[in-house]
């Protein structure tokens, strides 16, 4: 029996090789491999003693030969095959452990270069892995240091590992060159500038109890594992599995809480911010984004990018929600919320790198539909120079404009956001007309007792002056909105009339 041992990845593999050398095994190896292997004691043959041809081009030949294929892709239960290896002096190979060159450490790296990258791309690694695989049949393929201890136990008991597990790491590792040669592929589309085929890869997390709903089948996949506000990388700390809704929804609320530096809450159902607020402190950014609608809260989810303290966990505590999502939880939070065995607790890493995720993907009926995220930097996007009016909004408005106009690019459109000292007052989401959204914001932000002086963001433009005479008559001082109506004029006379400031962004966020 003999095993072909070469990798990249060198976690147990020591172990491995000293363990099937007891079993009989004859090992073969290349380079650095080998190095490692007899360093360690391992009684180990040289690729190039095997082929009779040495490395050349710095390592990039050295597997490619009839020697080590043939003996790979040989059929046992074929004589012809028999035959040919027997004519060309080739022995079967039983056993291939082989992982590829680090080409997505590569990548992730900034400061890596082209060359770099396509010095990694492995040729050998594949090529020994597809034949192994395609001849499972016979020759028990790995590429998961994760699988070694289970063939070793097989080998041990039946001196081979079964069918079915071979046939497993078979599939192991196709899918494995598959999401390779996808890496390469979508990275050279980059620097090429190129877009004509998508690619998706990912690794499944979890399976889900169901989907949206009870009769839709669901599961969570991965595809970045870049930990910063990414929920597949975050830690549970209590709580049930997350449902498909939850992480819709978790998502949703992370994505909110990636605008911010500076303190900040929001409580969010059904991929819409109930309540939103920015602080000095953690505390008081929970109060006030709870204090914004007390009623939606309920069931929903929190965000924030501050440690849950325990005195914040006390007051969420008296709450029914479903997920508390934080950059750190005291042990006095924890001790106080996992009290409550249903809440799920999420630890999520919140480090502002400006990490943007490559594209956002969307299934419809026989395709996709993908664009780039809506990640605009928002610091300080709303200025005085934006202002269309005689009137100029003070200070402390366009503070309040930036932080409703980063809240309303979250909300479904038609989206309205009346807000006041950094926190939401009301919020209309999903209409079909945005004077509807409108008159929703702005009864909630009444129900609560604020009346006058309302900073109002539309995540469109006005189509009409109507928005602009409804928030004079209900309390609102100063607007901030895309602009680009064909009446935007009529909006901006309104504002005059009425005394009230609006600046045009000159973008929109609409979100279905």
């Amino acid at each position: 029996m003999r095993a072909l041992i070469s990798v990249s990845d060198k976690t147990n593999v020591v172990e491995f090789a000293k363990e099937l050398e007891k079993l009989g095994y004859e090992i073969i190896s290349t380079s650095g491999t080998m190095k490692m292997l007899r360093e360690a004691g391992v009684l180990v043959t040289s690729v190039s003693d095997v082929t009779g041809f040495p490395e050349i081009c710095d390592g990039r030949v050295k597997t490619l030969h009839p020697k080590i294929h043939g003996g790979l892709l040989a059929r046992r239960d074929l004589a012809s095959h028999k035959k040919d290896l027997d004519d060309n002096d080739i022995s079967y190979i039983d056993l291939v452990c082989v992982n590829l060159y680090p080409f997505a450490k590569t990548i992730a790296n900034p400061n890596h270069t082209l060359e770099d990258a396509i010095e990694n791309i492995d040729i050998g690694g594949p090529s020994m892995l597809r034949s192994a695989a395609k001849n499972y049949a016979s020759v028990t393929v790995l590429c998961d240091p994760a699988d070694y201890a289970k063939a070793l136990e097989q080998i041990k008991e039946n001196g081979n590992t079964t069918f079915e597990f071979r046939q497993y790491l078979a599939y192991k590792v196709f899918t494995h060159t598959a999401n390779y040669d996808t890496m390469i592929s979508s990275y050279l589309a980059k620097v090429c500038n190129v877009s004509d085929e998508l690619h998706i890869t990912a690794s499944k997390v979890c399976d889900l109890r169901y989907g949206e709903n009870p009769h839709q089948k669901a599961a969570f996949y991965q595809s970045s594992k870049n930990p910063n506000f990414n929920l597949s990388c975050a830690k549970q700390l209590n709580g049930k599995e997350l449902s498909y809704n939850n992480i819709q929804d978790a998502n949703a609320a992370l994505s909110i809480v990636k605008e911010f530096r500076t303190p900040f809450c929001v409580a969010l159902k059904h991929m819409n911010p109930c309540g939103a607020a920015i602080a000095d402190d953690g505390l008081t950014a929970w109060r006030k984004a709870y204090e914004a609608d007390t009623t939606s809260i309920f069931g929903g989810i929190v965000a924030t990018n501050c440690e849950i303290t325990k005195e914040m966990a006390l007051e969420m505590k008296a709450i029914f929600l479903e997920v508390i999502m934080a950059p750190k939880f005291s042990d006095e939070a924890l001790k106080v919320l996992c009290k409550k065995k249903n809440v799920r607790l999420l630890e999520v890493s919140m480090n502002y790198d400006d990490t943007i995720f490559d594209k956002q993907i969307v299934s419809v009926c026989g395709g996709y539909l993908v664009q780039d995220f809506d990640s605009e930097k928002f610091t300080n996007v709303v200025k005085a120079d934006m202002c269309v009016t005689d009137v100029k909004p003070t200070n402390e408005e366009i503070s309040d404009m930036n932080f409703a106009w980063r809240i309303v690019k979250h909300v479904k459109s038609n989206a309205i956001v009346i807000a006041k000292n950094g926190q939401t007052l009301g919020i209309g989401a999903g209409q079909m007309n945005r004077i509807g959204s409108a008159h929703l914001a702005i009864e909630e932000a009444h129900a609560l007792g604020f009346k006058s002086d309302l900073i109002m963001a539309s995540d469109g433009f006005f189509p009409f002056d109507d928005c602009v005479k409804y928030a004079h008559e209900n309390g609102v001082k100063a607007i901030v909105q895309p602009g680009g109506s064909v009446r935007d004029e009529d909006s901006i006379k309104a504002a005059n009339e009425f005394g009230i400031s609006m600046l045009f962004t000159g973008m929109r966020h609409f979100k279905h």
